[in-house]
């Protein structure tokens, strides 16, 4: 299965988004993804598998409960794919970011451009 298959279901990227703060026991998964998609868990246990078996996510044992975590190196090469169209928004993305600093600079520069006994002023006249 391509990455772009796995990546492609809104399940499976949920399920990526909550691993990506951290590992998590295969019922607590369930338990936010049956909240939000109203599957069921054996639904959600496909998921997984899938997740697995593309190699998205890794899985330990410990006791009962499976812990699941990231694996990097599939993410790593849908980056290097994309890498080849980042050029497409990437000097959009730095255009916004001096704009925005701009914006800070200038408002910056106008609270320290006003005076503070004007400000006085205007509140007791």
């Amino acid at each position: 299965m391509h990455a772009f298959d796995v990546l492609g279901d809104p399940v499976r990227r949920r399920i990526l988004e909550l691993l990506a703060d951290g590992e998590l026991a295969s019922g607590q998964i369930g338990a936010v993804v049956q909240e939000e998609f109203g599957i069921s868990q054996p639904a959600v246990s496909q998921h997984l598998r899938v997740l697995r078996e593309t190699g998205f996510t890794t899985v330990r044992a410990v006791g009962t409960r499976r812990l699941y975590a990231v694996n990097s190196a599939p993410l790593a090469e849908v980056d290097a794919w994309l890498d080849r169209f980042r050029r497409f928004w990437t000097p959009h993305l730095d255009a916004l970011a001096t704009e925005l600093a701009r914006g800070r600079r200038e408002r910056r520069l106008a609270r320290e451009q006003t005076p503070q006994d004007d400000t006085d002023e205007r509140k007791n006249p």
